[in-house]
């Protein structure tokens, strides 16, 4: 018995359903394993392309309005000479662009509207080598210039306030200033020039922009509170910033978007492992109905595992044979099952809108949701890993039906056929 004719005859049995009414049985729940198997498979890749393009998405808007590393300064809490500091950073081959910022809450208000706010300090100049925002709306940032008091609000901070283009808000400072009357807070009046919209709802509606030169100035501070920096590679923002707080030691502290956004990113994370998990378990579930599938041609195939043994077949080639079989079903189903994946992951911004117009519906109401698109982007991490666990489940599977198989006793088998 060599190897070429287990591999014939497992795939014989794969097929078997055409004569008889209890193979056509067995024919039929083997390709129930093997839809489940696809569907399975297909199912994981689709939602965790779809997470990505989620992550992606909203990771994206994120940071085109702020850094993908910062540098403050430890002990001072300013940076006077903050060309240094961009300097030993730009050292770094993976640093891009810096610029300065100064950084401080604050209160906003127009009329009886007061609403808290980051106040972020910027030299339209340099930022667009550092932040998208800056970078395509140049426009838009053009107006803040030191000594005219202009403020850029986000859309949603700005419909809070009911501020619109050429109104006056004022700034609350925190702390306040000693005058003889006593402690008085620092209150300026801004003109608001221009309204940015990041799509991220966290900035639209808490983030300020005015020159750095008018931050410095009323918020009384020294210089920049800290640098940004643009890296050639977003991914790598949490590497080059352990890479650029050992180089320039304890007196600065250096802080990525990971860090800086550490609850988002983190939930993301442990939301996307865990759905890996629901449904590789829903993968798991259609494997394993690869064991009542071998159990039952086992069984129906007793004569013939008795004949080939009578013929010389050893324990192992039966074993062999229905391991074949299985592994069989398990790689047709996960191919199949990666290919609709794909199919659908790479297509979902056609199928979605189809399906919402075919049913009357909108599955993300763009009054709703920030995003009103459904994005994908399948990943080689997730699908490499999805693809062999699928495969390796299912070979688990065939192991106690084909041990099974090869005990069987030829004169047991045969005594009543």
């Amino acid at each position: 018995m060599n190897m070429p004719y287990e591999w014939h005859i497992g795939w014989r049995y794969t097929r078997a359903g055409r004569a008889g009414r209890r193979n056509g049985f067995i024919s039929f729940i083997s390709l129930v394993s093997v839809l489940g198997i696809s569907l399975g498979v297909a199912a994981l890749i689709i939602v965790l392309s779809v997470m990505n393009g989620f992550q992606k998405e909203v990771r994206d808007r994120m940071l085109s309005v702020i850094a993908h590393v910062e540098i403050f300064d430890a002990a001072r809490g300013a940076l006077p000479d903050w060309q240094a500091t961009a300097a030993a950073a730009r050292a770094n081959p993976e640093v891009r662009g810096a610029a300065p910022f100064i950084a401080a809450q604050a209160l906003i208000g127009r009329g009886d509207d007061l609403r808290g706010a980051v106040v972020r300090g910027i030299d339209p100049v340099a930022e667009a080598s550092v932040t998208d925002l800056a970078r395509t709306q140049q426009a838009l940032l053009a107006p803040l210039k030191a000594g005219e008091w202009n403020i850029v609000l986000g859309i949603e901070l700005a419909r809070l306030l009911g501020a619109r283009v050429g109104d006056k808000v004022a700034i609350v400072a925190p702390g306040g200033q000693v005058t003889p009357a006593g402690v008085t807070p620092r209150i300026k009046q801004f003109t608001l020039v221009g309204v940015f919209e990041a799509g991220h709802y966290e900035y639209d509606s808490a983030l300020a922009l005015i020159h750095i030169g008018d931050a410095a100035r009323f918020f009384q501070v020294e210089g920049p509170t800290g640098v940004q920096l643009r890296l050639n590679d977003v991914q790598a923002a949490r590497r080059v910033g352990g890479e650029l707080q050992q180089s320039m030691g304890l007196a600065v502290d250096v802080r990525d978007w990971t860090r800086t956004n550490r609850n988002w990113f983190d939930a993301v994370q442990i939301e996307k492992r865990l759905m890996f998990i629901i449904l590789t378990l829903i993968v798991a579930v259609a494997a394993f109905n690869l064991v009542s599938t071998l159990v039952m041609t086992v069984t129906d195939k007793r004569a013939d595992i008795a004949i080939l043994r009578t013929l010389g077949a050893s324990p192992r080639s039966i074993m062999g044979i229905f391991i074949v079989q299985g592994a069989t079903a398990g790689i047709i189903g996960t191919c199949v099952g990666v290919a609709l994946g794909l199919l659908v992951a790479f297509n979902v911004d056609v199928i979605v809108p189809a399906i919402e117009r075919l049913l009357g519906v909108a599955f993300l109401p763009g009054s709703i949701y920030v995003i009103s698109r459904m994005p994908s982007e399948p990943l080689a991490s997730d699908i490499v890993p999805i693809a062999v666990i699928s495969l390796v489940l299912s070979l688990l599977a065939t192991l106690y039906p084909s041990w099974r198989a090869s005990r069987t006793n030829p004169a047991e088998a045969l005594r009543y056929e």
